[in-house]
């Protein structure tokens, strides 16, 4: 029977980056998937910064990003298609542009191709996982070979669990998915694009109380829209050409301009499972918590898991910290996953308000408060993805104020003279920064196998990078931190004042796990 360090069930943009993440630290993975090739339909239609800093670590971002659409104006309209909000999203300094529109097959593609660069990650599609039994020491899964309608037995030390919202995974498991679903069902129409008309390259909610309406530009030529059901309407009869340039001809949309592709009906879910964590298998992505689109970070979850979860996989695996570390994915993931889920509740609200009086007042009220300088940057803050940073779970207890923040991610120069992405002079392993010489402690890092690098402002030398435009400076300072002990996703584990020494490493880990060179694709100059 074939052993493996961890399966991935499902294998759309979670499980894959799930696969790429641990390919990269060296783990023997397998895939499982039902399905014999990408997913057709564009589900996902947008990510962020901190989702393309976590494909940068496994070197896609830059594919990824040939087919994105980077920093396009959104808007909240009234129902003659006047904005009263009026916005692009303001950066973190993550080294990507803060809002990208995708198409979801392409995505699915790229990421797909990523994990072929890795030998000790096995891809079986056309795989269906029947039967996951959690053991002492690892997890035993029965498959079906849909292909040749045989099974299969393998074993894994620990299972993750990316196999969607409907999850079989999670029903083996007997994990509850407590929460709502909305009765209201929404028409997605996934449409080519012909010839371009005003408007096009932006996103609009159209908050009109009689048929509120997403309104979403897509790479490659696609483009989207959303509406809901009105109460009585024939689901069957939405679905139809005749149907759909209704709805598209309010919009000033003609035959001439795109090509209906498809028409589906969805609903929208706010659910989240009792339990991430059963034994050895953990749920992810969609298997673990569902949102609705309205801040479009429902596939940006599924990733964000995978990046917290993957790298304290390979330091369990290879034995460099107990088996407890994996218990603070749930512990460090939840509380982001409900915030956001939170705003994309609200967004949704404020789009889809039916009441005419309140509508009215909402474009008034909205339309005068966002020209306050300084409104609309909070308003963000309300509305939107909140800021990276973790209260609870893995890091020193000292209660620096740095600590559980992502660290953000400048150019910076390497010791070679080179312009990169501070991720890539890190190594993406954990790292030691400092202004400075190295403080106290610090060598206990880099015994462990942390790198170690000062942070200046003059010349690239060995052991330092160059604060280009200073704003990593900045931000230490701004957290009163003259050194920080930084983990592989980018989190601040520990952090020492100046003239302070750093924590010491937990006695609980023993190493810190290398990573191995990747292999970019698509790297843009």
């Amino acid at each position: 029977m074939p052993v493996y360090d961890v399966a991935v069930i499902g294998y759309g943009p979670t499980g894959a980056t799930a696969a790429n993440l641990l390919g990269r630290l060296g783990l023997n993975v397998v895939v499982v998937e039902r399905d014999p090739d990408v997913y057709g339909r564009a589900r996902a239609i947008s990510t962020d910064e901190e989702v393309m800093r976590i494909w940068q670590s496994v070197g896609l971002a830059d594919r990824l990003q040939r087919d994105m659409l980077a920093d396009r104006p959104l808007a909240w309209v009234d129902a003659a298609g006047v904005p009263f909000i009026e916005t692009t999203m303001t950066p973190r300094n993550c080294g990507h542009p803060p809002q990208q529109f995708l198409y979801q097959p392409a995505v699915d593609r790229v990421l797909r191709e990523g994990v072929e660069r890795f030998a000790g990650v096995e891809v079986l599609l056309e795989h269906e996982c029947l039967r996951v039994v959690n053991g002492e020491e690892c997890v035993e899964l029965m498959l079906a070979d849909l292909r040749t309608d045989t099974l299969r037995r393998l074993r894994a030390s620990y299972v993750v669990a990316a196999d969607g919202g409907s999850s079989p995974t999670r029903g083996l498991l007997g994990v509850g998915y407590t929460g709502r679903t909305y009765t209201e069902r929404w028409v997605v129409i996934d449409a080519k694009v012909i010839r371009e008309w005003e408007g096009h390259d932006r996103l609009r909610f159209h908050c009109n109380p009689d048929r509120p309406t997403v309104d979403c530009p897509t790479p490659l030529g696609h483009h989207r829209w959303e509406y809901p059901a009105r109460p009585g309407e024939d689901e069957r009869k939405l679905v139809t050409d005749a149907a759909v340039w209704e709805v598209l001809g309010e919009q000033g949309v003609t035959d001439d301009q795109v090509k209906i592709l498809r028409a589906v009906i969805y609903s929208h879910h706010v659910r989240v499972a009792d339990r991430w964590r059963v034994g050895r298998v953990f749920l992810a992505g969609d298997a673990a918590h569902a949102m609705p689109p309205w801040i479009g970070q429902g596939m940006s979850a599924g990733v964000r898991d995978a990046a917290n979860l993957c790298w304290k996989l390979a330091t369990v695996v290879r034995g460099h910290a107990p088996d407890s570390l994996l218990d603070t994915y749930q512990i460090e993931r939840k509380p982001h996953v409900t915030t956001v889920t939170r705003r994309a509740v609200r967004n949704g609200r404020v789009i889809t308000e039916r009441n005419k009086v309140l509508a009215f007042l909402r474009n008034h009220l909205l339309r005068n408060v966002t020209r306050i300088p300084g409104v609309l940057a909070a308003g963000q803050k309300l509305i939107w993805i909140p800021e990276a940073r973790y209260r609870a779970g893995f890091f020193a207890a000292e209660g620096h104020p740095a600590v559980g923040w992502q660290l953000p991610q400048p150019w910076v120069t390497d010791p070679g003279g080179g312009r990169v992405r501070l991720d890539d002079a890190l190594g993406g392993g954990w790292a030691v920064l400092h202004l400075g010489a190295a403080p106290h402690g610090a060598d206990r890092w880099q015994r462990l196998g942390a790198t170690s690098l000062a942070v200046t402002g003059g010349r690239p030398r060995a052991g330092a990078v160059r604060d280009d435009d200073g704003s990593l400076t900045r931000w230490l300072r701004g957290k009163k931190a003259a050194a920080v002990v930084v983990r592989p996703d980018g989190f601040v584990f520990a952090a020492a004042r100046a003239g302070g020494p750093l924590p010491a490493p937990p006695a609980t880990l023993v190493a810190l796990s290398p990573t191995a060179p990747v292999t970019p694709i698509g790297v843009l100059t």
